[in-house]
């Protein structure tokens, strides 16, 4: 049994180097040490944890490990088959380089969100957009510029500078105690030109009518980062399955298949009617393109003349359906991935 652990202890860590050598091209300093939830691999210029096995028992506590154990220069790389809890410490390492940032000075630039004042000292909720929650900082009345408090409302561009120290209140790992503010850019709170966005949910049709401000908003940002994930990942994967990516025209004059409604585009101008021949049809002999142009519904059929000269390719451009519902099943605008492979 014991011969028999040994063994898997010994493939575990060549996987380990394996992977890193496939994946990031380094090899191993010296010999690959086991860690409470996979491998330590040292490098010559950093330490690498590799998590592929099940022994991963708590998420918090693998974070609490990296963070007494790993050095400043420490990556945690997880095998696609690891346990769904090891992918998830994967994607929360860069909290492990918050953690790090302890007593290191930094200037934060970002957006107020919300200002509470005190006597001796005033709570900022500063966001830059980077994560959905802000940093908390921490002005004392004594700063010399703590004058611009006053003048913070939510909306409001701000500059801090301060030291990162370790947070004592419930639900955030560090805060910033700020040395230095700077306003960038005042922000009205009041009249009709005051900010439209309060720390409260707002509908979507209001939203809509904001659409300069409406990223700002946790629901239009999480929206974002999510279909950037997913975009990557996507590239990711069919570049890593040999795929070349083909970007297709947007403007077409064909009907993929027929798959739906299609929204025309032209440079005859909008309020007169389409000149007609003496038959009786469209006459597009002055249109931009000379004949009927369309938005893509599929960028399919480009992919399959790529594919007889290329070999395998995917697409992934935006694809456009005109057809007259208003449901939540239906789409004006989307992005889809139509890949072409050859046997």
């Amino acid at each position: 049994m014991a011969l028999d652990a040994d063994r898997r202890a010994q493939l575990e860590r060549a996987r380990a180097v394996a992977l890193l050598r496939q994946c990031f091209d380094i090899s191993p300093s010296s010999t690959p040490a086991a860690a409470p939830f996979g491998i330590t691999v040292r490098s010559e210029e950093q330490v690498w944890i590799v998590s592929m096995s099940d022994d991963l028992a708590a998420l918090g506590g693998v974070l609490v490990w990296l963070d007494r154990h790993a050095p400043e220069a420490a990556t945690l790389v997880v095998d696609h088959h690891a346990p769904v809890h090891a992918r998830r410490a994967a994607v929360l390492a860069p909290e492990l380089r918050v953690w790090k940032a302890i007593g290191d000075t930094v200037v934060l630039k970002g957006w107020v969100r919300s200002v509470r004042g005190q006597k001796a000292f005033s709570f900022i909720d500063l966001n830059d957009g980077s994560s959905m929650n802000g940093m908390q900082v921490v002005a004392k009345a004594e700063l010399d510029t703590y004058d611009v408090v006053g003048a913070l409302s939510t909306g409001a561009a701000l500059a801090v500078e301060g030291e990162v120290k370790a947070s004592p209140a419930k639900g955030q790992t560090v805060e910033l105690a700020a040395t230095r503010l700077e306003l960038v850019g005042a922000c009205p709170a009041e009249g009709p030109d005051a900010y439209p966005l309060q720390k409260k949910r707002h509908t979507l049709e209001f939203l809509r009518t904001i659409a300069h401000l409406r990223p700002r908003t946790n629901t239009v940002a999480n929206i974002a980062r999510v279909r950037s994930t997913l975009a990557q990942a996507t590239h990711a994967f069919f570049a890593n399955e040999g795929f070349r990516y083909v970007q297709t025209p947007l403007i077409t004059a064909s009907d993929c298949e027929g798959a739906g409604e299609m929204f025309r585009v032209t440079t005859l101008p909008a309020e007169a009617p389409v000149p007609t021949t003496d038959d009786g049809s469209p006459d597009y002999s002055d249109d931009f393109f000379g004949k009927p142009a369309f938005l893509t519904v599929s960028g399919q059929l480009c992919a399959e003349t790529h594919a007889c000269a290329l070999g395998d390719v995917y697409t992934f451009g935006p694809t456009f359906r005109a057809e007259d519902s208003n449901t939540q099943r239906h789409l004006a605008e989307f992005c889809a991935p139509r890949r072409r492979a050859i046997p």
